[in-house]
């Protein structure tokens, strides 16, 4: 028992610690080979736990063995399209110009049907609102509407939009997110000026607080219950 317990934190943290080295990409929208290699990945993590006569280092070698390999090519297919493209395969014109490719609907075995669902997950009901559609080599359907149906921006109307700020948290559960506040521009002393006006002055007092793309701060305070918490200010930003 304690030999299981022992072997199973060893090949979490070994596992944890190679997909953390395979990068986020990995863990986003993964390609058939990249998910082949995880499923390997964890096979070769199962079989020391479930067979206590298997050997673990042999297990580990074989991880960092496809940890290995995984990097390299990824390293690879930065530099070369070519070897990308073999390995990932290529994206597929499905639609072009408004006009069904039957021949790549053929070729990687998609019916009418699956089509049309697919557009409809892409909020395009009709075919005939769709000049491109383009079957990307992890999967997914990029669809790009024709330009009569495509949503007004505010550059059509020739609206003058002012530059939008990321939301960042800056005070989460009375902890102080210093750098988010620094990469907005302000400093302790504005925030604590916005929450003396509200009768709160420490950070404990606060549950919590962000700012929006327009650059205005939320503050939220818990309820007396502490079941609940409510905003208490949009304050204009400095």
């Amino acid at each position: 028992m304690l030999i299981i317990l022992v072997r199973t934190i060893i090949l979490y943290l070994l596992v944890l610690f190679t997909i953390r080295i395979m990068g986020k990409s990995e863990l986003s929208k993964m390609s058939p080979f990249q998910l082949v290699v995880i499923f390997m990945i964890a096979e070769l993590a199962a079989i020391p736990i479930e067979a206590s006569e298997a050997s673990l280092i042999n297990g580990a070698i074989g991880i960092f063995t496809l940890t290995f390999l995984q990097v390299l090519i990824s390293t690879i297919s930065i530099k070369s399209e070519r070897f990308k493209n073999f390995i990932n395969g290529k994206p597929s014109i499905l639609i072009e110009n408004g006009e069904i490719n039957e021949k790549e609907l053929k070729n990687l075995r998609i019916s009418l049907n699956d089509l049309m669902e697919q557009l409809r997950l892409g909020n395009a009901p009709a075919l005939s609102e769709v000049e491109f559609a383009v079957m990307e080599s992890n999967g997914d359907l990029s669809i790009i509407p024709k330009a009569g149906k495509k949503p007004l921006t505010a550059e059509d109307l020739s609206i003058q939009k002012q530059p939008e700020t990321m939301p960042l948290i800056l005070i989460s559960d009375g902890v102080l997110y210093r750098q988010n506040l620094h990469s907005l521009g302000w400093d302790e002393d504005f925030l604590k000026s916005q929450l003396s006006a509200l009768n709160l002055h420490s950070y404990k007092e606060v549950f919590f607080a962000f700012n929006d793309e327009k650059k205005k701060l939320h503050i939220y305070v818990s309820t007396p219950d502490k079941r609940k918490a409510k905003e208490v200010s949009l304050c204009a930003t400095s």
